[in-house]
């Protein structure tokens, strides 16, 4: 079964560090990044959780309470889509914008919206807990002058301890805006 998700910077890991847009359809939104081992081992974590919960529920089943079972079926199908989404997270680019997606909330902005895309010095929060660190992160301005959250940072669950991948995703988003900014 194919993960696109897990093959965002193909084109990197074939020696192409030169292509600034290595895809081939520009109209898909795509990560240009891989996700980070932080984020995959959570989302392995709850997966393993879910399977631990899908057996008791079978079990549970097999016992003949059918009400427990079918709670437990709808726990294990609750923490499986919370996995999959913690996948998703992140920062996502096409030929038609830019989308930060939360695991609660996906923002889109056009990118002839967006006045900039930059990286910047500022506090961040370190692996999205409420402790801030001094770091750098990837920042949106609206043509409104509005600043949206950080895309990406470089201690999120992506990029903590990752600093070369950090450079390569945010320098690989800026070369999306700077292409359709000026097209756009």
């Amino acid at each position: 079964m194919p993960l696109p998700f897990l093959t965002a910077d193909r084109a990197f890991d074939a020696g192409a560090e030169d292509i600034a847009l290595p895809f081939d359809d520009h109209d898909v939104w795509r990560r240009p990044y891989r996700p980070g081992p932080w984020r995959v081992a959570a989302a392995a974590t709850q997966l393993l959780l879910a399977s631990f919960v899908l057996l008791a529920a079978m079990i549970i089943s097999l016992a003949g309470s059918l009400s427990a079972a079918t709670a437990c079926f709808v726990l294990a199908g609750l923490v499986i889509a919370c996995a999959l989404r913690l996948l998703r997270v992140g920062a996502w680019v096409s030929r038609h914008g830019v989308r930060r997606v939360g695991f609660f909330r996906t923002t889109t902005v056009p990118w002839g919206g967006a006045a900039s895309v930059r990286t910047v010095q500022q506090p961040v929060k370190w692996l999205g807990f409420p402790r801030t660190v001094q770091g750098q992160a990837l920042v949106v301005v609206r043509r409104s002058g509005e600043t949206l959250p950080p895309l990406v940072t470089d201690h999120n669950a992506d990029f903590l301890a990752r600093a070369e991948a950090f450079e390569r995703a945010t320098d690989t988003i800026e070369a999306w805006s700077d292409e359709y900014s000026v097209a756009g």
